[in-house]
């Protein structure tokens, strides 16, 4: 669980990420249906999307939301639009709902913000695809490449807790890939790696922010 060390002040910030902590995540089935209309495998369509390049340029914030989605059209030789990114991005989605539960409690007690791998198109749709992400988070809600960079660059996580006033060693980050986690840590912030919202509000509790998390 890593806990903090026992002279460490209570955190300023908690800092979560959004797929596979706060939600669900299937890529497996948002390749599927990416690839249906032009019969492709979901295997076919992350050779063609992911291995090519062209998700990471999109999470690095080198592509435009117009240029990701031509070129994810082109790889896939069918037409995808907003709609298409939309639906194939939301069916893989699914809320946690004990974490859309312990969420407020943290921040009744401390400033939360969410940070996330992905490109600028899902900042444009945050309110469409996670509106209760959204009514919990309010403007916290930031795509990394916000930052110049993705996680695990500890540039990101520095941006973040400047973004919030706070020093890098007052923010904690949640995630759920240890890479991230270590990225974190090493920028300075104290971090966790998540598996379950119960193993979370002990850490935070721990940290500082209250037994009754």
């Amino acid at each position: 669980m890593n806990p903090s060390p026992p002279d460490a002040p209570p955190p300023r910030l908690v800092i979560f990420d959004m797929d596979d902590v706060l939600l669900r995540y299937d890529v497996e089935a948002r390749r599927a249906a990416m690839g249906a209309p032009a019969g492709l495998s979901a295997a076919e369509v992350e050779r063609r999307v992911w291995h090519s390049g062209i998700e990471d340029a999109s999470d690095l914030g080198h592509l435009t939301p117009d240029a990701y989605l031509a070129a994810v059209a082109e790889a896939l030789g069918t037409p995808f639009g907003r709609p298409e990114w939309l639906r194939t991005r939301a069916l893989a989605m699914t809320l946690d709902p004990d974490m859309l539960a312990l969420v407020p409690r943290v921040s009744a007690r401390v400033p939360i913000a969410l940070l996330t791998n992905n490109g600028h198109i899902m900042r444009e749709h945050f309110d469409a695809l996670v509106p209760e992400l959204r009514a919990l988070f309010g403007p916290a809600m930031h795509v990394a490449c916000e930052f110049g960079a993705k996680k695990p660059a500890p540039s990101v996580y520095k941006g973040v807790a400047a973004r919030y006033g706070v020093a890098p060693q007052e923010a904690v980050m949640i995630d759920d890939k240890p890479v991230n986690v270590a990225g974190a840590r090493e920028a300075g912030l104290r971090a966790h790696c998540f598996t379950r919202a119960g193993d979370l509000a002990a850490f935070l509790a721990e940290a500082g922010l209250g037994e009754t998390l």
